[in-house]
């Protein structure tokens, strides 16, 4: 017997993940200019820095209670009540995690049973399915469309709710499609959520960053908020991605069994990550507002460029992605991005990297500076001339 053969089925079943494939591509092409991926290019302020330097001299680099840092707790409900008048008890509502990747895998190991139905509003984010499928979970695709603003309707969710679902993942602001659910709009499915009773994992780890509009956290909905396992991080907002500090906050029998699986697989998050997030929530509210107003603008540059060339392309109120529709080139979202890196070195995700339902879509991140944006627009627009040169010698 072979050592693949040897490994578990569910090992050798789980597909790469489309983000990573096309960032690999882009990196084994000279000269690429990539807007594959969700990661903001400001460094981490400095104020916050200093605090992870400082966390190092003093000698503050061992072990943090597994919970997390009660300190860091205290200033996650602080932000969180300022932000949306939300309250959670630090000590025992509270759990800091190895960024949000570990907040979904918890959350599907803790609530999972073999069989158990999870609600995935697609295209969506490419974690939370390997994460259902790891425990045996099944998944249930409910589309949402463009026309819709990629929102979930009320009518969509009733239809997807059946005697075995468990689960609803909610990620709103969006990646891949930087659409948001209004307060009216949760409004509408809440009584659904109520009556069904199902679970609702809430992920919100762009909601600092939306336009126009304040974001609204489904955890505002007093009726259903033990309902809502409310997931958040500092990665997005304080430009602090490889600090890998996320965290969950839930009703205190939720927390205690994640917890109970977290002290096992990874004790606790980087310590000195911790010290600088404390920082982060306590006096970076500023840094979020610089990031967000120059996220706004290359927004509006990179939508009006699109829709200027021939990408349709709707207007996003949150995150840092566009995701406009490639239907009119007549390629497929894989078979189009796989020329564009090759031909025109220009490496944005297909859609169908965040499911079937992305098809005829790309998704392209505008966390990147304005000047690799507008190179990227420019090397896209010579690519669409070509392709109507194409279809036009046919």
């Amino acid at each position: 017997m072979s050592i693949k053969e040897k490994l578990s089925v569910l090992s050798n079943n789980v597909q790469d993940s489309g983000i990573a494939a096309f960032f690999d591509l882009a990196s084994s092409v000279t000269g690429v200019v990539s807007l594959a991926v969700g990661e903001p290019d400001f460094p981490t302020p400095w104020h916050i820095c200093e605090e992870a330097v400082h966390s190092i001299t003093h000698g503050k680099t061992f072990y943090t209670p597994n919970r997390g840092l009660l300190e860091l707790r205290k200033e996650i409900a602080s932000y969180l009540f300022r932000s949306y008048g939300v309250k959670y008890q630090p000590k025992d509502e509270i759990l800091v995690t190895v960024g949000c990747s570990e907040a979904i895998d918890l959350t599907m190991r803790v609530f999972l049973n073999p069989g158990d139905e999870v609600i995935l509003p697609s295209p969506g984010y490419v974690a939370y399915e390997p994460c259902i499928l790891a425990v045996g979970g099944v998944c249930k695709t409910v589309e949402v469309k463009e026309s819709d603003h990629f929102k979930l309707t009320p009518e969509k969710l009733k239809e997807a709710i059946t005697p075995k679902t468990k689960m609803l993942v909610l990620n709103y602001p969006s990646n891949p499609t930087g659409g948001i659910m209004t307060r009216e709009d949760y409004a509408r499915i809440v009584p659904i959520i109520k009556e069904s009773g199902i679970m609702v994992l809430a992920d919100e780890i762009y909601g600092e960053l939306t336009y126009g509009r304040k974001h609204v956290s489904l955890a505002e909905f007093e009726e259903i908020k033990d309902h809502v396992i409310l997931m958040n991080g500092i990665s997005k907002a304080y430009s602090m991605t490889g600090w890998r500090i996320g965290y969950i906050c839930a009703h205190k029998d939720v927390v205690d069994a994640m917890y109970r699986i977290h002290q096992y697989a990874v004790l606790c998050a980087p310590t000195i990550s911790q010290y600088a997030s404390i920082e982060a929530l306590k006096n970076g509210d500023h840094d979020i507002e610089i990031h967000r107003d120059s996220f706004e603008q290359r927004r509006n540059y990179i939508v009006n460029e699109c829709n200027r060339i021939g990408l349709t392309c709707h207007m996003p109120e949150g995150a840092f992605y566009v995701f406009p529709s490639i239907r009119s080139t007549g390629l497929s979202s894989e078979e189009f991005c796989n020329r564009l890196v090759q031909e025109y070195k220009v490496a944005v995700v297909p859609g169908t990297a965040f499911g079937a339902c992305g098809e005829g879509f790309i998704r392209i991140s505008y966390a990147y500076s304005i000047d690799q944006i507008k190179e990227a627009v420019i090397r896209i627009e010579e690519f669409l001339k070509k392709l109507e040169g194409e279809r036009n010698a046919h």
